[in-house]
């Protein structure tokens, strides 16, 4: 494993993976294994995504310390703290890294570019220290100290009981992880589960560390107060409703795919998700997509798609088939995952005319709820306009509005005007 310096104007591959999770790593590992030459863009500092953040070191789980050791042994070039910004021609894209432009010229490109959680407006949610729970697990992987701290985790979703673990193991004081899903769903969701060894091992194990800590179902946040900063949220329960008080509310929705730079591209877009042929090939000619970005499928299924697009580029389509039966088995039990933590009709309700829904531009409810589309409501609000370019907000008033992002243009991601105007 290599690095490939930033401050190059212009580098070739055969291959260029956008995203260092799980699928980006897969992807490079096969195509790399085949003797094309890799890339791999992403903007942390190091690989793992977010699942595996910070854990090349010391990786937490099987699955990373195999694929970190993969990686490291292969002669994959990685270009870190990097973004893909722009598509200049087919076969050329800028990122910027460092302060610096570099344009990377591909054979094919890979889209590995994962996931993001969904957040939903409720009255408070914008008050310091209310975050969403990969957000919170981020920064104490990073350095925030929250022992003995007083956390909340609410929203929906496998995310919850990862952070509620990795938050106690840290010192944290969990109080309960309020679940909107109901006990039916996981019901039937836990006994899917026993048909799946490597699953049913890895709750057991998540059960062990949970012990002790409340799971609440058909539970959701209606509320949060504070004055600088958060001191108590309300949670809604069947009509009860019980106020309590934290340090944290880690509150995410699940996961919605990031298609940013998909979009850019002009891929395909099916249902939220980037859509493509059984080789994970999108509809642009030479451009593969893999893991979260085409659909929200869980770590297993994101391994094998990325290793499926590996091979692709690499023409070795018979050796791809042969992961079709895993590959299969895996979207059957993202199906049912989704459909367990699907959202439900009351979440709609917890906004107020005077809830902010875009942050960025700190554009209320009442003043979307005036105009009949996305494009209308940029136009009129701003909304979707600011520095996460509808990234927090869009899925959001899609979930409240049914609206649907309706151009994107670059920059795919905010860069300096130099970056922009020195590759014209």
């Amino acid at each position: 494993m290599s690095s490939v310096r930033a401050e190059q104007s212009q580098v070739d591959f055969d291959v260029v993976v956008a995203g260092a999770g799980p699928a980006g790593l897969a992807a490079a590992w096969r195509a790399a294994g085949e003797g094309l030459r890799v890339a791999v863009v992403d903007d942390n500092p190091g690989p793992g995504g977010q699942i595996w953040r910070g854990e090349q070191g010391n990786p937490a789980s099987p699955e990373a310390q195999v694929w970190f050791e993969r990686v490291a042994v292969a002669k994959i070039g990685f270009i870190r703290g990097a973004r893909i910004f722009q598509q200049t021609q087919p076969g050329k894209l800028l990122a910027e890294a460092g302060g610096e432009v570099v344009e990377l010229g591909y054979a094919n490109l890979i889209l590995a570019t994962g996931a993001r959680e969904r957040f939903l407006p409720f009255p408070g949610w914008t008050l310091p220290n209310v975050m969403g729970s990969g957000g919170l697990q981020a920064l104490v992987k990073t350095g925030l100290r929250i022992s003995g701290k007083k956390v909340v985790i609410a929203g929906t979703g496998p995310l919850l009981l990862a952070v509620a673990a990795y938050l106690r193991e840290h010192g944290a004081n969990v109080l309960l992880v309020a679940e909107q899903s109901s006990r039916p769903r996981l019901t039937r969701f836990a006994l899917h589960l026993l048909t799946e060894t490597a699953k049913r091992r890895q709750a057991i194990e998540l059960k062990r560390r949970l012990k002790g800590i409340r799971y609440v179902t058909g539970c959701w946040p209606t509320a949060a107060y504070g004055d600088e900063k958060l001191a108590s949220v309300t949670l809604q329960r069947g009509s009860k409703r019980q106020q309590i008080e934290c340090d944290y509310l880690a509150c995410g929705f699940h996961l919605v795919p990031n298609l940013g730079l998909a979009e850019l591209l002009d891929c395909n877009i099916e249902h939220g998700a980037v859509s493509v042929d059984e080789f994970q090939q999108t509809s642009v000619p030479h451009v593969y997509a893999a893991g979260e970005t085409t659909g929200i499928g869980g770590l297993e299924l994101s391994l094998v798609e990325g290793e499926i697009a590996g091979l692709a580029v690499a023409n070795r389509h018979d050796e791809a088939r042969k992961l079709f039966l895993v590959k299969g088995k895996q979207k059957r039990f993202a199906r049912i995952l989704n459909e367990t933590f699907a959202l439900r009709d009351e979440l709609r309700d917890l906004v107020t005319n005077e809830t902010i829904v875009c942050r960025c531009e700190d554009v209320q409810f009442g003043c979307l709820s005036k105009h009949d589309s996305w494009r209308a409501a940029k136009l009129q609000t701003r909304c979707g306009m600011g520095p996460c370019q509808g990234r927090v907000c869009g899925p959001a008033v899609e979930f409240l509005f049914g609206w649907q992002a309706e151009s994107v243009r670059p920059p795919a991601f905010p860069v300096r005007v130099e970056s922009m105007l020195g590759h014209r």
